[in-house]
Formats: C-alpha cells, sequence, structure tokens
C-alpha cells in the first residue's frame, strides 16, 4: 500500500494542532480525516488505517476510544499534553501503538507514523523477517543472526524478542512483555524481564552498556528501535 492509500484520522478539538498535524501529514503524502469530539471520530473510522488521539476531548476522555478504535481496525497513536507516567502505561496498556506528548516535532511525528504503518503491514503478513541494524529476526525459521552469523538464544530469549519485532518500534509495557511471555501470574515480576533483557544485550547489541536495539523506557517498558 503507498503513502496515498493511508488514511490517517486526527481526533483533535484544538484546531491549530489540527492544522499542524494535517499539514505535516499532508506533506508526508497521506489522506486526512478530521474529527473535534470522540463521538465523531468513532462515526469518521470507516476506510481509516491510523488515528492520532488527543486525551483531552470536550465530550469524553480520549483513553476511552483506544479500545474502540482498535475493535475498528485502526493502529492509535496517543498525541497529547499529558506526560505523566502512568497516562503513558495506561494507554499502550489499552492497546495504543505510541504515544506523543505535545509540543512535538513533525518529522518526528511522520517517523512515528511510518513506523506504526510498517508494523501494521507486518501484522497483516507483509514479513516474516525484520531486520534492526546489523540483526536479523526471523520469526517463521525461529531463528536470529547479528551479521549473518547465528546467534544462539533461550526459549524466553526468542519469544521476548519475537514480541518486540511484531511491534518493532512500539513501546511495550513491563506488564505485557511479562504476561505474554511469562504468564499472566508473573505481569509484576519485572526483575525477570530485566535479566531477559540483559542477556539479549549482551548476545546482540554492539556495546550492551550503551544499547542502540533494545531500547528502555524508564518507568513503561521496552521497545525493539525501528532503524529502516
Amino acid at each position: 500500500m503507498t503513502k496515498t492509500q493511508f488514511r490517517i484520522l486526527v481526533i483533535e478539538d484544538e484546531l491549530a494542532i489540527r492544522r499542524l498535524v494535517t499539514a505535516a501529514l499532508t506533506r508526508g503524502g497521506y489522506n486526512v480525516e478530521h474529527a473535534e469530539t470522540g463521538g465523531e471520530g468513532l462515526r469518521k473510522t470507516a476506510r481509516c488505517d491510523l488515528a492520532l488521539l488527543d486525551l483531552g476531548l470536550p465530550d469524553r476522555d480520549g483513553l476511552e476510544l483506544i479500545g474502540p478504535l482498535r475493535v475498528a481496525g485502526l493502529s492509535v497513536i496517543v498525541l497529547t499534553a499529558r506526560d505523566a507516567t502512568e497516562e503513558k502505561v495506561a494507554a499502550l496498556d489499552l492497546g495504543a501503538d505510541d504515544y506523543v506528548t505535545k509540543p512535538f516535532d513533525t518529522d518526528e511525528l511522520l517517523a512515528r507514523v511510518r513506523s506504526c504503518l510498517r508494523r501494521r503491514a507486518v501484522g497483516n503478513g507483509a514479513t516474516g523477517k525484520v531486520d534492526a541494524g546489523r540483526i536479523r529476526i526471523d520469526i517463521d525459521a525461529h531463528s536470529v543472526s547479528r551479521d549473518g552469523v547465528q546467534v544462539k538464544l533461550t526459549p524466553k530469549e526468542f519469544a521476548l524478542l519475537e514480541l518486540l519485532a511484531i511491534n518493532v518500534g512500539k513501546v511495550l509495557t513491563h506488564a505485557q512483555l511479562l504476561g505474554a511471555v511469562w504468564g499472566p501470574a508473573h505481569r509484576d515480576s519485572v526483575e525477570y524481564l530485566r535479566v531477559a533483557i540483559r542477556s539479549l544485550r549482551a548476545k546482540l547489541e554492539e556495546d550492551p552498556g550503551d544499547p542502540h536495539l533494545l531500547m528502555n523506557e524508564p518507568g513503561i517498558g521496552y521497545r525493539l528501535a525501528d532503524h529502516s
């Protein structure tokens, strides 16, 4: 799918922000729909691929829209002035793909949009391989290589890396990662996750002490850096 075939829904009540975001998206080659309220946004989901969602809407808290937007088949990037860690974790746990705080750089926003749409393509089966710098993760073959050389991972390490690779560029919360890899009973066992990430960095990073692949979002979770 080309950029001009992607349609992005901007749910934002501030006119100045809507104009700024629309100009950036149009410059990036995307089609744009607008909504000033949550209710209007939910009525305009047809044919849209991704929503840029403000949380401070006049008719409801934007967090309430994340679930319905996901059910409607849209990816969701939260775009808001709320910068508390608790808000970010709540949005990501509810299913948001990314979280961008205002004020923001429009070039960075476009990069987040591109990354989100690439993940959407992977989720739709576009590829079973994810390249991240010098690392190739072959999800179908259940293998990982660095500079073409196979890297041996434990089952838990591969499961963790696979989940991050499928969601490349997206922050996954501690609870999401722990629940998916270790099971619901371990959603609070953050030390399990830290140990596994340290081991993966030792095997995959050029300098494990200065990681550029497996990135930590303090107090929130981890993401696999998108180097594409």
